[in-house]
């Protein structure tokens, strides 16, 4: 079996699988990208050859073999095929160029194209593509514009589209919007003419490839080791657990790091619209759901998930995030017996947060009074937490609040933990503390019930918290 589909230098097959689609395979560390030193001339220039050699190099290989051949042969065989073109295009290229042509290639032929090596910088945390021309990232909380480009509109709707098959999903014209997930669970989300006006948008937020545990939080000043400290004996006390803040500000995060107090002995089912979660017990069990095929048929919610999941014998069940009538189970299945289970919610405040539940539980059809919707809200719920992406970019855990039950046709709630702001420097970043309330929750008793030993003066009023 030949590498290439028509007459060339023979190679031998390999025995190291390369999956085309897939996570590309270890490759030698790509030299420094030199492109931001470009013009716009010379990196148009430069993706149109590099564009131009990824066409005239899928005519020449033969793609059915490239998974039977080692990594480090493969490489060598394109860049060998890169040489003969660039001189049969009569375009001189020094080593160092040749080199970084022949990563990018690769890029394209296994990876994500031009976006690969920001994947494969560990600095940048989201990816966000505007049309073919313009893509930003974010590093340190902090949008900046870069150098990298896509040929054209078609170039980036072909990359879109080897990201969502890859997982069973499609983006075309009757489904212009797709969320998807990478190899290594960083979250994707893509949506292509007619609704996107002037060319195809993608934005991947990424997944540290090491997950950040509590300690990484504390130690980059997201909530105080006090704070973490109280966190995990909720955990451990299986509280039910509500987190709820804005886009991005690390609510997955904070439901990743929190999980990892849950024992390994408990049975943890997961349920997202794209599995991105990264629990590190054994016995997890992870279920997606899946859009409605061509036909309009086969798709699967997150409410026929929970349901279904009620009778797989779950000690805990963790909704990535809640966004519709499953919110309604999700309630009930902490109300039947599934304590400790946690979920998240896109809300201003921890009250937006419940008002927002409501709302969703008013999706369902059913006909429920107010009060009754209140009443399985703040019976089901125990600890609501409040996060913010602030200015300077950092994610801070800002409020930390009870449930305590109804008075009257108003769920109560007392605030236990709040981060005061004080002051922004002249750089722009945030200054300020956690203080208490000066109120003890009523779930500390549970804390003593269990064994769970919290430190001396924590709930002491305007207690400042380190």
């Amino acid at each position: 079996m030949s590498f290439f589909s028509r007459p060339h230098a023979q190679t031998q097959e390999g025995s190291v699988a390369v999956a085309l689609n897939g996570t590309p395979p270890p490759v030698p560390a790509p030299l420094a990208r030199n492109l931001e030193a470009l013009d716009e001339r010379k990196l148009s220039s430069y993706t149109e050859l590099k564009v131009s050699l990824h066409q005239q190099l899928l005519d020449m290989i033969n793609l059915s073999v490239i998974d039977k051949m080692p990594a480090a042969e493969f490489r060598s065989q394109v860049g060998e095929m890169v040489r003969e073109l660039l001189v049969r295009e009569n375009k001189p290229l020094n080593r160092q160029e040749q080199t970084q042509l022949v990563d990018d290639i690769l890029d394209e032929l296994l990876g994500l194209g031009p976006i690969e090596p920001l994947l494969k910088d560990e600095s940048v945390t989201d990816i966000l593509v505007n049309c073919h021309s313009n893509v930003f990232v974010e590093r340190g909380g902090q949008l900046y514009p870069t150098a990298v480009r896509f040929k054209d509109d078609r170039h980036l709707l072909r990359i879109i589209g080897r990201i969502v098959s890859a997982v069973g999903r499609r983006v075309d014209e009757s489904q212009p919007m797709v969320d998807a997930r990478l190899a290594d669970g960083s979250r994707v989300n893509a949506i292509i003419p007619p609704l996107a006006v002037d060319g195809p948008l993608l934005s991947i937020r990424k997944f540290a490839k090491v997950p950040i545990d509590m300690a990484k939080l504390v130690e980059i000043g997201s909530l105080p080791q006090s704070i973490a400290d109280l966190l995990q004996g909720i955990v451990r006390s299986r509280r039910n657990v509500l987190i709820s803040g804005g886009t991005g500000s690390g609510k997955t995060t904070m439901l990743n790091a929190m999980s990892a107090f849950i024992d390994g002995r408990e049975r943890i089912l997961t349920i997202e619209d794209a599995a991105e979660l990264q629990l590190q017990q054994v016995h997890v069990a992870r279920l997606e759901t899946r859009p409605a095929n061509i036909e309009g048929k086969g798709e699967v919610t997150q409410r026929e998930l929970v349901k279904n999941a009620l009778r797989m014998r779950p000690d805990r069940i963790i909704v990535g995030e809640v966004r519709g009538g499953e919110a309604f189970d999700m309630l009930q299945a902490m109300n039947t017996g599934h304590e400790g289970s946690m979920t998240t919610v896109h809300a201003n405040t921890c009250r937006d947060a419940l008002s927002r539940l409501e709302q969703m539980i008013g999706m369902t059809g059913f006909e429920l009074p107010t009060r009754s919707m209140r009443a399985q809200i703040a019976s089901a719920l125990h600890v609501v937490i409040q996060l913010e992406r602030m200015s300077d970019g950092r994610r801070r855990v800002i409020s930390l609040q009870e449930i305590t039950g109804m008075e009257g046709d108003v769920v109560s709630m007392q605030e236990v933990f709040r981060f005061r702001r004080d002051s922004t420097d002249s750089e722009g970043r945030i200054h300020g503390h956690y203080v208490t309330t000066g109120i003890r929750p009523k779930f500390v008793s549970e804390f003593q019930a269990r064994g769970i030993q919290m430190p001396e003066g924590i709930f002491d009023p305007n207690h400042v918290l380190d």
